[in-house]
């Protein structure tokens, strides 16, 4: 064993959370750890939810006594648990400064799916979230964006839930959780050097050994960021498209105004080239009036036709802030009848976990806003084209 690297006086221990594969074994490698116990190490964290090194019984006693002064495993803090009638599960993360994020798990009869959020806040600040209202505070590090999945993982198997509903599919391995998406609060693309980490983490075989066909990004189109995913670690790619036209997605996703629709359209069919699956998902809020009409289904077909696609129509969650309204449920199966008659299949999402504000768009966390965005969110509203759709 080679001699340690020395650890300086007052130094804070390592979160072990917060290095994927390749950082755990170099900072083993300056302990002077071989490569190996670096392997053992992450299967104690992620795959046994280990957070005592006194009980990781194959470690060399030497090595655990190193851990217990060097670092720690240590994920935010839980602030609130809540259980929705149909199984969901939503939990709040506290990210110190008065600031929260928030996780939810959602059970089905063949999957498991957890949901991450990657900010506190968000700097988007589209009109149909409620994240977006309140404003953006920082980047979450590693450690807070795959604590989320290490705490869901281990306390639903420590409580004996299978993850799936009553019928379902057993679990496979103990993965309760089998599915990722990074589609809670914030923009995953705009904290980059933190969540590529992360994902790695979720696909590392001696961590959480998902498929990338199973860990979904979603973005609103931060076009650079979908590149750079394409060549550092390609996954399932969802994109929040909200609206068929610039005009109107310049008001529902502002980002349009730096990344129009023709741009993130062409990172689209690049990151085609790379992607685990061999479609992107666009993901369309049906709101009334505003983006629901028979022009705006038109519209949306020819983008279908131009990026190997899947389509997911989700229908709008209200908060009291946004002044939209969802879609009639009449309006949405016209919506879907004219994108199924030109040959598209969309698939209408259902509403899971609204009774405790766990379902799309309704994360809000607790966020001291250090971006005023909250101020802005009223005139940017009122410049929304509201338009009466047919019912």
């Amino acid at each position: 064993m080679s001699t340690p690297t020395p650890t300086p006086v007052n130094t804070p221990p390592v979160n072990l959370l917060g290095l994927d594969g390749a950082a755990l074994a170099q900072w083993v490698g300056e302990q002077g750890g071989k490569p190996f116990r670096a392997r053992q190490l992450s299967r104690w964290i992620h795959q046994r939810g280990q957070a005592d090194f006194a009980a990781m019984t194959d470690l060399a006693r030497q090595f655990r006594e190193d851990l217990q002064r060097k670092a720690v495993v240590e994920v935010p803090p839980v602030v609130k648990s809540l259980k929705s009638r149909d199984g969901t599960r939503k939990w709040l993360f506290g990210v110190g400064n008065n600031n929260a994020v928030e996780a939810v798990f959602i059970p089905e009869d063949d999957r498991g799916t957890l949901c991450i959020s990657t900010q506190a806040g968000c700097t988007v600040a589209c009109p149909f979230c409620s994240t977006g209202h309140q404003g953006f505070n920082r980047n979450l590090e590693v450690h807070e964006i795959i604590g989320q999945l290490w705490w869901a993982r281990h306390a639903l198997l420590a409580e004996g839930d299978t993850g799936r509903l009553p019928g379902g599919s057993p679990v496979v391995d103990d993965r309760v959780v089998s599915n990722i998406v990074l589609m809670g609060m914030g923009e995953p693309l705009l904290n980059y050097n933190n969540v590529v980490p992360a994902l790695k983490l979720m696909l590392d075989d001696n961590a959480y050994g998902l498929s990338r066909r199973r860990v979904t990004l979603s973005t609103s189109g931060v076009v650079p960021m979908i590149d750079r995913l394409r060549d550092d670690c390609p996954v399932a790619l969802a994109v929040s498209l909200h609206a068929p036209n610039d005009e109107l997605r310049d008001h529902l996703v502002p980002l349009n105004r730096k990344y129009p629709l023709r741009e993130l359209l062409d990172a689209c069919l690049r990151y085609l080239e790379a992607a685990p699956r061999d479609f992107i998902t666009f993901e369309y809020c049906m709101l009334s009036g505003v983006n629901d009409t028979d022009e705006h289904a038109r519209e949306l077909i020819e983008i279908a036709r131009a990026v190997p696609s899947k389509l997911n129509l989700i229908p709008f969650n209200p908060f009291p802030q946004s002044g939209l309204r969802r879609s009639s449920p009449t309006r949405v199966k016209e919506f879907a009848r004219r994108l199924m008659d030109a040959g598209i299949v969309p698939t209408v999402r259902k509403t899971r976990g609204d009774d405790i504000d766990a379902a799309c768009g309704q994360l809000a966390g607790e966020i001291r806003d250090r971006t005023r965005l909250t101020s802005l969110m009223p005139g940017r509203r009122q410049a929304i084209p509201i338009i009466e759709a047919s019912q």
